[in-house]
């Protein structure tokens, strides 16, 4: 009796085939079969998981006043990483006191420690998720782990360790990062080293004056915005040396920075930047003039109302809007520059704050009392447009303000 092996011999190259056939039977159930498995087991494990973590939220309070032994849970894995993340996820929501309850509880747990050293051990994702672990605690001693990490050849693990800086908050971590860029230079993405630098140095601002007057090129412009962000009335006078920088982002952030200043020096300062030639450093300038909230003011904002930029215009027309002064007097000044887009401008501002029915009826009581200059405005406010010197065009505004109502 023929084998089964002979009989597919006999069939030529039609064996090889069949064989082929049979092997992809055979590979697509093992691939089958292996699918099902892992489908079981994750489905059992995430469980299990589950299970666990609904035991430990039963017991939260006696976890985390000690009241459960730490030998109970840290010994596993799996229920170490638990913990940590309920921990971790609680400390993004807490206020104050539970932060500090809950930042004893991962010292006291050595979960804090851990971090620390596969973040100075461990290379790859697993060091790279450590990072991230130890910056979400927002724990001073990691700060040091955290800071060897920016020296890393991986711009991910730089990116995790420049975050987890950022999330601290503080002072050592804005020395840091510093002295990390005065060696290395601008090694990673803008935004996320001003985005860290503006959190860490809103205590002590003054950290970055001598790094922006010694660095060059982009990283300049940069340490400029972050001061810009963080300066205060303290730093009035070590700004003053920004105001005729070369490089426009620091002139601007010298411009936004003097709105912390004293008010003669600021006023001085931006009296100068409101003619600057680049449009953002005016735009600076202007919300930093409208910001002080000064009648002293209201030339330079009316300089910004007649500025070729639309958001200059926008920003020193909602400068003036906010002034506490009578604002039929603005108004009058507003009609008086003769800018189309400037009186657009106002009264746009004055709609977006919600005053526009203030001023008609200031603009009301003077009319009844006051001269034909008085009705004018009020014309042109109803209009919406500027007044034309030739007062047949005066005569037509009362067509045009028909038309808009």
């Amino acid at each position: 009796m023929e084998s089964i092996f002979e009989r597919f011999w006999r069939l030529g190259p039609a064996a090889f085939v069949v064989k082929a056939i049979f092997a992809a039977i055979v590979a697509d159930a093992l691939l089958l079969g292996f699918i099902l498995l892992r489908r079981a087991y994750r489905r059992r494990f995430f469980a299990k998981r589950d299970a666990r973590v609904f035991e430990f939220r039963q017991n939260w309070d006696h976890l985390i006043s000690r009241k459960i032994p730490f030998e109970s849970w840290r010994r596993k894995s799996s229920d170490r990483r638990i913990v940590e993340t309920i921990v971790l996820d609680a400390l993004e929501a807490a206020g104050a006191e539970e932060s500090a309850r809950l930042l004893k509880f991962l010292r006291e747990s050595g979960l804090i420690e851990k971090r620390i050293f596969e973040a100075r051990k461990f290379t790859g994702w697993r060091r790279m998720r450590a990072l991230v672990a130890l910056g979400q605690t927002r724990a001073l001693e990691g700060v040091p782990a955290l800071a060897e990490a920016l020296r890393d050849r991986d711009l991910e693990i730089r990116l995790a360790a420049l975050r987890g800086l950022g999330r601290t908050a503080c002072s050592q971590a804005a020395e840091e990062i510093l002295a990390w860029v005065g060696e290395k230079g601008l090694c990673v993405p803008a935004l996320p080293l001003q985005s860290a630098l503006i959190q860490c140095c809103a205590e002590r601002p003054h950290l970055l004056i001598p790094y922006v007057q010694h660095a060059e090129g982009p990283l300049r412009e940069i340490l400029g915005r972050v001061l810009g962000e963080v300066a205060t009335p303290s730093l009035g006078v070590d700004l003053l040396q920004f105001v005729g920088d070369d490089r426009d982002e620091l002139r601007a952030a010298a411009a936004r920075a003097m709105s912390h200043a004293e008010l003669g020096l600021a006023f001085d300062v931006l009296n100068e930047l409101v003619g600057d030639p680049v449009w953002f450093v005016r735009l600076r300038a202007i919300i930093s003039l409208g910001g002080l909230g000064e009648p002293r003011a209201i030339p330079d904002l009316l300089r910004g109302l007649k500025d070729s930029h639309r958001l200059v215009r926008l920003r020193a027309a909602e400068g003036l809007v906010k002034l506490n002064v009578a604002m039929v007097s603005i108004f009058k000044q507003v009609v008086g520059t003769q800018d189309r887009y400037g009186l657009q401008a106002y009264l746009t501002a004055l709609e977006n704050a919600g005053l526009r029915e203030k001023l008609e009826k200031e603009l009301q009581v003077c009319t009844a009392n006051s001269s034909d200059e008085t009705k004018s405005l009020w014309k042109t406010l109803q209009a919406g447009v500027l007044l034309a010197e030739e007062p047949a065009m005066v005569e037509s505004l009362p067509a045009k303000s028909a038309l808009l109502s």
